[in-house]
């Protein structure tokens, strides 16, 4: 169903069971897969795919021109997965430099006004509540929750399954299973409420509860903390996890 006020490029691919409301824009390189919903006044541009079961709030934008200086041209794609919601004004930008991409997972709720900048990667199941914003190149693993009105620096990681507060400002990366926050952000503990709901075992809990502590409690360097969790605790798969992404972490972790 296309709305008579929609506007669809004729080149644009449109998947079964689409509906199109009022005073939409549909670019020429748009793949839209089946059963999308654009509510209205939404606009998609750019070299921009969507799986199946998006459903796209009134003035969002999807898949437009970077806002990064360094955009020199050439094309640059913006790739969605499935059952997304993008609600009111939300902004996805494609990636700065020719034949990279912005690539947005499945199953995530972004909240009104929130940002996803160029050659950002998002993975699954993430929450990112009103006005937050990514910077380019971030990279959110999956199940991670993003408090309204967050800022996350260029090139910063947020693991997986934790949760950045409200109004913090994140300036280096925030390890899975963790929740931060604060101007800078700062780890403050783990994210219990997010490890239950999402069936995280009582024994994974438990080691990550020590391997917070090691971290960021006992006065030890990131790389004697890490020995000690190899050496001391259980290598079950979150605190392997942990292990990893703390060890390639480039802009250090939130402390």
């Amino acid at each position: 169903m296309i709305h008579p006020t929609a506007v669809v490029h004729p080149r644009a691919e449109i998947g079964p069971d689409c509906d199109i409301g009022p005073y939409c824009l549909v670019g020429e390189h748009v793949v839209m897969g089946p059963r999308c919903r654009l509510h209205s006044h939404v606009v998609i541009d750019g070299h921009t795919r969507l799986a199946e079961g998006n459903n796209v709030f009134p003035f969002a934008s999807l898949g437009l021109q970077t806002q990064d200086l360094k955009w020199k041209g050439g094309i640059t794609r913006t790739e969605i997965g499935a059952n997304n919601t993008f609600r009111e004004y939300v902004t996805v930008h494609s990636a700065t430099g020719d034949g990279q991409t912005t690539v947005v997972g499945s199953n995530n709720h972004i909240l009104a006004y929130s940002h996803i900048a160029h050659n950002v990667v998002l993975g699954d199941h993430v929450i990112m509540s009103n006005v937050a914003t990514l910077a380019g190149h971030v990279m959110v693993e999956d199940y991670a929750v993003i408090g309204g009105l967050a800022a996350i620096h260029q090139f910063c990681r947020i693991g997986k399954m934790s949760i950045v507060g409200g109004c913090s400002k994140v300036v280096q990366d925030v390890p899975p299973f963790m929740l931060a926050d604060g101007n800078p952000a700062e780890t403050r503990t783990v994210n219990k409420v997010g490890m239950e709901r999402h069936g995280v075992p009582e024994a994974s809990q438990s080691a990550l509860r020590n391997a917070f502590k090691m971290l960021f409690r006992e006065g030890l360097t990131i790389p004697n903390a890490l020995a000690r969790i190899e050496q001391d605790l259980p290598q079950l798969p979150e605190i392997q996890h942990l292990v990893k992404f703390v060890r390639s972490s480039e802009r250090g972790i939130s402390k």
